[in-house]
């Protein structure tokens, strides 16, 4: 690796607490040109987080630590075994549940939530538990950047919270796409047209309450006027182009109007009514709900208890006696006991015989030892 002269943007906020919000634009800025041409090698970082950029002494940021890359369209992963998989403050939602199928756009939920630090000082979702920080990233219950500091420009603060949106959908599909929601300014190149228009000019369509099209044209400022103030109706169904005669396409392709149109959005919800993989691969879902248990497998040895027992009239109660169900020809005692019983089994009676009888002979054998073999050594 590169040596870098500096120290990480986690170091310098710890230090020096928020950044002005022009410092932190430009360094985040320079971050998106590094993740989008990792993108462009189909790249995922998958762990952008404010430890993870280094300031050199030139004031040029570098993105470090790749130790969680993976391909985009395949399956090569490049985790090393007994790495994590992110860091929950800084991860997208959907990674905490599938991290090995994370996009692009989870670098740039993660990009978005390195630039809240740096303009608030303060870690995105504080000191919680990763299961509690994954349920707040759903329902995106977070403070904007600018309710805690009112440094922050309205337009900034959008589009760090676009980009930490819960719904993926809802978030940039791209660095590029994001630099251009913090800056509001496009980074297309323009076509080259023979009647150049002036620079700030926008012709708009739109249809009022009686369904009748329009046609207005007017500047950057004056067309966010009317579209806060509800003037063109519904901003959403709003086309939009550069030229007259161009071609109008919707206001979400123009960052100058984009963060009019598009809302912040919690992840969806599925057709059942919990939010889109409510729970995270660690955590098993909790039913309250008995789970139906599978019929046993039939076994012809097998007591079956739940059938009457048709046992015989007795006082005295054998615990080896054969009692059968109803219906049945036999069945396999479940317990076995030997008793006094077995001990008096005519088998067993000549078993019992010969081991008196070995008992007698020995016994004869040491009586005959003790009155003629040892009085003869203890002679002295």
């Amino acid at each position: 690796m590169e040596y870098v002269d500096g120290e990480s943007l986690g170091s310098k906020v710890d230090r020096e607490g928020p950044l002005s919000e022009d410092v932190a634009v430009r360094l985040i800025a320079q971050v998106c040109q590094g993740l989008h041409r990792a993108h462009k090698q189909k790249l995922v970082h998958r762990d952008v987080k404010p430890d993870n950029i280094l300031i050199a002494a030139d004031g040029v940021a570098k993105l470090t630590d790749l130790g969680l890359v993976k391909m985009a369209d395949d399956e090569l992963n490049l985790t090393k075994t007994g790495r994590g998989l992110g860091t929950p403050n800084y991860m997208a939602p959907e990674q905490f549940r599938d991290a090995k199928n994370a996009d692009v756009r989870c670098d740039v939920y993660s990009i978005g939530a390195t630039l809240y630090t740096l303009l608030t000082g303060e870690t995105p979702f504080g000191k919680v538990g990763p299961l509690e920080c994954w349920l707040r990233k759903q329902r995106n219950e977070l403070p904007t950047p600018r309710e805690l500091n009112p440094a922050v420009s309205e337009r900034v603060s959008w589009a760090v919270m676009r980009a930490m949106s819960g719904d993926p959908a809802q978030r940039p599909t791209s660095c590029k796409e994001f630099v251009e929601d913090l800056t509001g300014t496009s980074l297309r190149p323009a076509a080259p047209t023979a009647d150049k228009p002036p620079a700030d000019l926008w012709y708009l369509v739109y249809r009022d309450e009686e369904g009748e099209q329009h046609t207005v044209k007017g500047t950057t400022d004056g067309i966010r006027k009317a579209l806060k103030e509800g003037l063109l109706g519904d901003a959403s169904n709003v086309r939009a182009s550069r030229s007259k005669t161009g071609q109008f396409t919707a206001l979400t392709s123009y960052p100058e109007f984009r963060d009019l149109v598009i809302k912040l959005a919690p992840m969806p919800a599925s057709p059942s009514g919990t939010p889109a993989g409510q729970m995270m691969r660690q955590t098993a879902p909790v039913s309250h709900t008995p789970t139906p248990v599978a019929p046993p497998r039939p076994d012809p040895e097998a007591v079956d208890f739940a059938q009457p027992v048709a046992r015989p009239v007795s006082n005295a109660y054998d615990p080896t006696e054969d009692y059968r169900p109803a219906g049945e020809s036999t069945i396999r005692p479940h317990l076995s006991f030997k008793g006094k019983a077995e001990a008096a089994a005519p088998e067993k009676r000549g078993v019992d015989w010969m081991l008196w009888l070995g008992v007698l002979v020995v016994a004869l054998a040491t009586t005959a030892a003790a009155v003629f073999v040892v009085p003869r050594y203890m002679k002295f």
